[in-house]
């Protein structure tokens, strides 16, 4: 268990999950947590990496540090994806191997699950079929990522631990409409109608398709628990086990928002998949459910947009 004064090093801590697992760390009163931004550490640098973890004394590793992505820039810059995904976690792995941090937590993606997975997807359905060809770089990297922490704990009885995170939203959320995830589009998208005065709001799809959502904090302290409670070489996915389709989400963004305008679905526009939902048992099992009701965090999430849109990406 990690204790208050252990230094802890979180790769990726301005992202969405790092800066929320550095949030939940420092409200537990963990105060010893080492940061480093792209610009003062370049993890694709193996030296460097080698340099920084034989001079900080690190003991435990949370590393949420990727090069990330949506569909055209993963379709776009596949070989910059993969390449980059898994110089990152090489280095720090064998890194952390070789200066013996005490234990390591990787943090990948529901992506890594075959494309037509039977729902909900449980662990052991990894590797058991095609990969969605649009992002199939950046999952092979973090199928490597999981298997190298399996593969170091059984050749060196390491205590290396992986995570699977479901759909994530929440403070630090990427608000792009070219390039963002559906929960913080349609936030933005409700949002600027309503300063507008529009009179409709325009969402791809059918809205049929089910998705399941995770407040990026009940993400970050399912790390800490795991971190603090397991031992062992399985992975875990991390979710809610719940789902609401497009159409439910987006009226109840609508709500949150307070915008009295209609909502049109333009079936014209691709659905993708139509089901994605993880399998969170072996979660349960470990003894960690998530605490953030969807409308609670959709409010607490609208709240922040609102008090930082000036200096939103």
């Amino acid at each position: 268990m990690m204790e208050k004064k252990s230094r802890i090093y979180v790769a990726g801590h301005r992202g969405l999950v790092g800066s929320a697992i550095v949030r939940g760390l420092e409200n537990m009163g963990y105060n010893n947590i080492v940061k480093r931004t792209h610009s003062e550490l370049d993890l694709t640098n193996q030296e460097k990496v080698n340099e920084f973890f034989k001079n900080e004394n690190i003991d435990y590793v949370f590393l949420a540090a990727a090069k990330v992505g949506g569909i055209l820039a993963n379709s776009t810059y596949p070989a910059d994806f993969i390449m980059e995904n898994l110089l990152i976690q090489c280095n720090v792995i064998k890194a952390a191997y070789e200066n013996k941090v005490e234990k390591l937590m990787f943090l990948g993606s529901s992506c890594i699950y075959p494309r037509e997975c039977p729902q909900p997807i449980k662990e052991d359905y990894l590797l058991s079929g095609y990969l969605e060809k649009t992002n199939e770089a950046y999952a092979l990297a973090k199928i490597a990522g999981l298997k190298m922490c399996q593969y170091y704990n059984t050749q060196y009885g390491t205590n290396y631990i992986s995570v699977m995170p479901t759909n994530l939203y929440g403070t630090n959320d990427n608000f792009d409409l070219k390039n963002s995830h559906v929960m913080p589009a349609l936030i933005k998208k409700f949002h600027e109608a309503k300063v507008n005065n529009l009179a409709s709001v325009e969402v791809w799809g059918s809205g049929k398709p089910l998705r399941e959502f995770l407040h990026v904090d009940d993400m970050a302290d399912a790390c800490i628990y795991l971190m603090n409670n397991y031992e062992g070489n399985d992975f875990f996915n991390v979710g809610t086990g719940k789902e609401i389709s497009i159409m439910d989400l987006a009226l109840l963004i609508k709500e949150v928002v307070g915008y009295n305008g209609e909502v049109k679905f333009d079936s014209s526009k691709p659905d993708g998949t139509m089901r994605k939902l993880l399998d969170v048992s072996r979660l349960k099992n470990a003894g960690w459910a998530y605490k953030i009701d969807l409308k609670e965090g959709l409010k607490s999430t609208y709240k922040w947009y609102l008090e930082n849109s000036h200096n939103i990406r």
